[in-house]
């Protein structure tokens, strides 16, 4: 990922806040079977080696867990709000003109080497607190020892866990820092004004920028 200095997050704290609120990740690997990519939702572990652990697991049926196995390096990338910032916006265009589209977005990305495992009562801690995050906050939260023994087993069959203990991390938060505090506020503001509700969230994100 190509990080400005201006846009550059190296907070270790930040990082993984942004990763712990990403529902989705997107799992990227090239191996035997060439470029492969999984969308997997994951669970953080931030205490476990220098950045974090991550955890997650697989369809059996898919092939990407079998690179991973074989040692393939993976990259985890975690996505955050993004928008289109109109030209518009800017004071500037009014001053000069001299300005153009963009987009502001915030995303991490973590590499590791995974190890690959399918021990079901491994397998079923995993499961378990990846629905317990998942249900917290409901008012009646599904847990998975509600589900049929036999059926749970069969279900975990299906599967394949992995731990991929972060060896590099970093982090992109370009949110309009290299534009003047006039430009950034009026960005600020055309974002809170939108329908859309992720350009909101990243106008409350641009509101907190140092």
């Amino acid at each position: 990922m190509y990080v400005p200095s201006s846009f550059r997050q190296d907070d270790l704290a930040q990082l993984h806040g942004q990763m712990q609120a990403s529902g989705l990740a997107v799992l990227t690997s090239a191996g035997a079977q060439g470029l492969l990519a999984s969308h997997l939702p994951l669970l953080l572990e931030p205490g476990e080696g220098e950045f974090g652990t991550l955890y997650g697991h697989f369809a059996r049926a898919n092939p990407h867990w079998r690179d991973l196995a074989e040692g393939a390096e993976a990259l985890v990338v975690f996505s955050g709000p993004d928008a289109y910032v109109s030209p518009a916006w800017y004071p500037a265009k009014a001053e000069h003109g001299k300005v153009v589209p963009t987009w502001n977005y915030i995303a991490v990305h973590a590499w590791g080497q995974a190890e690959v495992f399918d021990d079901p009562e491994r397998l079923l801690r995993l499961v378990s607190r990846l629905s317990d995050r998942h249900e917290a906050g409901r008012s009646q939260p599904w847990a998975v020892d509600e589900a049929p023994r036999e059926y749970l087993a069969g279900m975990l069959r299906a599967i394949v866990g992995f731990a991929l203990p972060i060896r590099r991390l970093e982090g992109k938060w370009k949110l309009g820092q290299n534009r003047s505090a006039a430009d950034q506020a009026g960005v600020r503001e055309g974002l809170a004004d939108s329908a859309n509700p992720r350009d909101r969230e990243l106008a409350a994100r641009m509101a907190v920028i140092d």
